[in-house]
């Protein structure tokens, strides 16, 4: 049989089948199944990249102050081994989405609250999206307006827990104790809600966040979206899902 009418098989990736690129923190803490940086929390492959030096605290607190170039840099290794897309482990990245979505020249959606005027738009009238953050004091309009995230956004913070904060943030230790974790986060959804009685659906700022988005559905009784479910949207236009032959 003749078989010289079949399209040859195409180069000029390194890794094929991962679309998808993950810009990681630096850090040590553990990455149960749900986070970000577990793998195995994606039904598809990924490619992970740790930038050097950026830890936490350096992001969160430090505003991230002298890391765009590498990350930029180390987006751009992604993307030659074949990444078509790039994330980044932390919301607070979203103080460099135009700057690395110019550079990279792929997709770039580097914050889970990017997905708070969407969000906005599917709540009744009356009805307000609210985000519950790792650090809220760190949280500035920089942030807010490079996520496109309106400035008068209800926002409440993790950074006077007894767990969360100090684990990720502040590096304390390298275990977690996950019931702590998830109780600092039920506390900050507690007070978003004391705080906006019409409180109508919440965005999770913090990529370590998705394990506990359930419980804070539960308790709140709205919708509550993550950089999980933002990271399936973004893939699902890298791969749509094949419907036809």
């Amino acid at each position: 049989m003749n078989n010289s009418h079949k399209k040859p098989a195409r180069g000029g990736k390194a890794i094929y089948g991962a679309p998808l690129g993950i810009l990681m923190l630096e850090a040590r803490f553990p990455r149960i199944l749900g986070d970000m940086g577990n793998g195995l929390t994606w039904n598809f492959p990924v490619l992970f990249k740790v930038v050097k030096g950026a830890s936490p605290e350096r992001v969160v607190v430090g505003g991230a102050r002298g890391l765009l170039d590498d990350f930029i840099e180390a987006g751009r290794e992604l993307i030659s081994l074949g990444a078509e897309g790039i994330t980044t482990n932390c919301g607070f990245l979203s103080i460099f989405q135009a700057e690395m979505a110019a550079a990279l020249g792929v997709p770039v959606a580097t914050s889970s609250m990017m997905q708070v005027p969407w969000v906005q738009a599917t709540l009744p009238p009356g009805k307000r999206v609210g985000i519950i953050t790792v650090n809220s004091k760190g949280l500035t309009e920089a942030h807010l307006k490079g996520a496109g995230v309106p400035l008068d956004t209800p926002i409440v913070g993790t950074e006077g827990g007894r767990e969360f904060f100090p684990v990720l943030i502040e590096a304390a230790r390298e275990d977690m104790d996950v019931e702590l974790a998830q109780q600092d986060i039920l506390d900050a959804a507690a007070r978003l809600k004391a705080m906006v009685p019409d409180l109508g659906a919440v965005v999770l700022e913090c990529t370590n966040m998705p394990p506990y988005a359930a419980a804070v559905q539960e308790m709140l009784g709205v919708p509550v979206y993550d950089i999980y479910s933002m990271i399936n949207w973004f893939q699902l236009g890298l791969r749509p899902r094949r419907f036809l032959g």
